[in-house]
């Protein structure tokens, strides 16, 4: 029974579907990017130094392949994805029981809700835009047309793996908590994650 998920939402040009150091690419969609190689489904831990020198030549060459810069997030940029997300999240009822903003990707650990977790992360990631946009912070504002908005901020799709116990929810909660820390960062604490209070022994529950 699935009670929640784990989502991470990566920032644009974050992990490239056939990055040599792995993605969560099941294949490759851009045109562009099919001739550095195919999609690196499994994800690892390994870093740009641990690459080898045609490892890294692909992993450059994709780069440059891409329509505009990887995305990376200042502090300024991370509280304004936060608002998005808070206003959102108490708008729509949202029960999100973790949170990381780091400078390229997103966790996020959500309660099931009545309707699909990828229609929830779509909304999210649009009031995120929203408030960047309103704030004049968007990373990519210098790359917009005239009269038109920026390009997306965000990846194209995203990653999450469904929680089906209280063990694997704290788990994740865990995981999420640490994420900053783990990347020299300071903790986070967001006012609208609410604390886990572990699942109702009523059953199946859909949070709001």
């Amino acid at each position: 029974m699935i009670h929640g998920y784990h989502v991470v939402i990566p920032m644009y040009g974050f992990r490239l579907p056939n990055d040599p150091r792995g993605s969560w690419s099941d294949f490759v969609r851009e045109w562009d990017l099919i001739r550095f190689g195919k999609a690196t489904k499994t994800f690892g831990r390994r870093e740009v130094a641990d690459l080898s020198d045609v490892e890294l030549q692909q992993w450059k060459s994709g780069r440059r392949a891409v329509a505009y810069p990887p995305v990376s997030i200042d502090g300024k940029q991370a509280l304004a994805i936060v608002r998005g997300f808070s206003e959102k999240a108490r708008n729509s009822n949202y029960t999100v029981w973790a949170c990381s903003v780091l400078p390229e990707h997103t966790h996020l650990v959500i309660a099931r809700h009545t309707y699909k977790v990828e229609q929830i992360m779509n909304l999210l990631k649009g009031a995120a835009t929203n408030q960047i946009v309103k704030e004049g912070r968007h990373p990519l504002a210098e790359y917009a047309a005239p009269g038109k908005r920026p390009p997306r901020m965000w990846a194209a799709r995203q990653w999450k793996v469904y929680l089906d116990s209280e063990e694997v929810i704290e788990s994740a909660i865990q995981y999420v908590v640490d994420n900053p820390k783990n990347e020299g960062k300071p903790n986070q604490n967001w006012s609208f994650v609410t604390p886990f209070a572990g699942i109702p022994r009523s059953g199946w529950t859909t949070y709001h």
